[in-house]
C-alpha cells in the first residue's frame, strides 16, 4: 500500500481558561490536523500542535516541516514512510507526531486492528485518568469535588505559582474538603531550587499526594537524589526527562517515574520505546497530553492502552478547550474507554467550521 496525498489544515481551539504552569501558560492551542491518504481509498489521521514551552519546535518549523513532508510522502510505501518520519523526529518533534500518527492509522487499518493493540497485542481496552484541574485559585474547591463527584480518584493541579508557604495552605484546605481516598498528583515544573524543593516536599507530610512532577528548576541526578529521599511517593519527570538526557534517567537513576508527551517526544513510536524502557529497568511511566486537539488525545490514549499499566494518565483535557476538532469521548468514573474499531478510532471531517470530527463506534 502507497500514499497518494498528504495535507493538513490548520486550526485554532480557544481555551475556557488560561492554562497556566511555572513555565508560562496560554489560552488558545493551535496547530495542524494531517491526513495521508492511500492508493487503497484509507484515509489516516494525525494532530500537529506545537507548544515550544513544552519543548517542541515552534508553529514555523512545524509547518516547514510538514510542507517538505507533503512533497515527500506521496508515492512511499506506509513502512518506508514510517521509517523516514521517525528517523527525523528529533528536529520537528510535534509535525512528525502528527504525520506518524497518520501512518499508524493506516498501519492498523490495514491490519483491522485498533491501533492500541497493534503498537500492543496487550494493550488496556480502557485507561485510568487523572482530573487536569489547574492550579490553586479560588475555585479550586469547587473544580475538586466536581471531579470527585465525576469518579476521579487522582486530581492533578498545578504548584509553583505563588511561593510554597502561600500554596502548602491552600492543599492542606483542599485535603480537608476531599474524600479520604483521593490523591493528588502536584506539578512544578521545574519551578523551585533545591531548598525550596525540600521545604515544600517537607510540608507535604500528611497529605495524600501520588508523585511531585517536575520539581527542580535545574534539575540533575545529585539533587533529584537528595529530594527522592525526602518523600515515599515517586517524583516524576516530565520536562526534566529532555534536560537531563533520556539514558541519564535509565541508567540507574533516582527517577521512579516518566511523563511521556507523544507531542513532545515526536510521536507514539519513540514514547513507546521509552516505555518499553523504563518497565525494563523498574520505572513508571504516565502518558499525557499537552492540551491538544481531539484527534491528539486520541493518539495519546491509544499509546497509553499500549503502555499497559495501572496508573492514571494526563489525557483528560478535552474539557480545557471552549470548542474541539470534535467530540471526543469524555471519561466515565474516571476511566477512558478506547473506540472498538481498526486504526486511531476517529475520522475528522474538513467540512465542519471547527473540522468536526466523528468517532466511529
Amino acid at each position: 500500500m502507497r500514499l497518494t496525498h498528504c495535507t493538513f489544515v490548520s486550526y485554532r481551539l480557544p481555551l475556557r481558561q488560561s492554562w497556566v504552569s511555572a513555565r508560562g501558560g496560554f489560552a488558545v492551542r493551535e496547530g495542524w490536523l494531517v491526513r495521508l491518504v492511500t492508493d487503497a481509498g484509507l484515509f489516516g489521521y494525525g494532530d500537529c500542535a506545537p507548544l515550544p514551552q513544552a519543548g517542541t519546535e515552534s508553529m514555523d518549523s512545524a509547518v516547514a516541516c510538514l510542507s517538505d513532508w507533503a512533497a515527500i510522502l506521496p508515492g512511499l510505501s506506509l513502512e518506508v514512510a514510517l521509517g523516514r518520519i521517525t528517523a527525523d523526529a528529533a528536529g520537528a518533534p510535534a509535525a512528525c507526531c502528527g504525520l506518524e500518527t497518520a501512518l499508524l492509522d493506516l498501519l492498523a487499518q490495514q491490519a483491522g486492528l485498533p491501533l492500541a493493540r497493534w503498537l500492543n497485542p496487550s494493550s488496556s481496552a480502557a485507561v485510568k485518568v487523572n482530573a487536569a484541574l489547574g492550579g490553586l485559585d479560588g475555585q479550586m474547591v469547587e473544580r475538586a469535588l466536581a471531579a470527585v463527584a465525576e469518579g476521579y480518584s487522582v486530581l492533578k493541579l498545578k504548584v509553583g505559582l505563588a511561593a510554597g508557604h502561600e500554596e502548602i495552605p491552600l492543599l492542606h484546605d483542599l485535603v480537608r474538603c476531599l474524600p479520604a481516598d483521593i490523591a493528588l498528583r502536584l506539578d512544578a515544573n521545574c519551578a523551585w531550587s533545591v531548598r525550596e524543593a525540600e521545604y515544600f516536599l517537607d510540608a507535604l507530610t500528611g497529605l495524600p499526594v501520588e508523585s511531585v512532577e517536575d520539581p527542580l528548576v535545574n534539575p540533575d541526578m545529585a539533587g533529584w537524589s537528595r529530594l527522592q529521599a525526602k518523600v515515599l511517593f515517586p517524583l516524576a519527570a516530565d520536562e526534566s526527562l529532555r534536560i537531563m538526557g533520556t539514558a541519564a534517567v535509565f541508567d540507574q537513576s533516582p527517577v521512579r517515574r516518566v511523563v511521556l508527551k507523544p507531542m513532545v517526544l515526536g510521536g507514539l513510536s519513540a514514547a513507546l520505546a521509552l516505555a518499553r524502557r523504563a518497565r525494563e529497568v523498574g520505572v513508571g511511566c504516565v502518558v499525557t497530553t499537552t492540551v491538544d486537539s481531539a484527534v491528539g488525545v486520541a493518539a495519546a490514549l491509544n499509546l497509553a492502552a499500549a503502555v499497559a499499566n495501572d496508573l492514571a494518565h494526563g489525557l483528560a483535557t478535552s474539557a480545557w478547550l471552549e470548542r474541539d476538532v470534535g467530540n471526543f469521548p469524555r471519561p466515565a468514573g474516571g476511566e477512558l474507554r478506547l473506540v472498538d474499531c481498526p486504526g486511531l478510532g476517529c475520522i475528522p471531517s474538513e467540512e465542519n467550521e471547527h473540522l468536526e470530527k466523528i468517532f466511529i463506534s
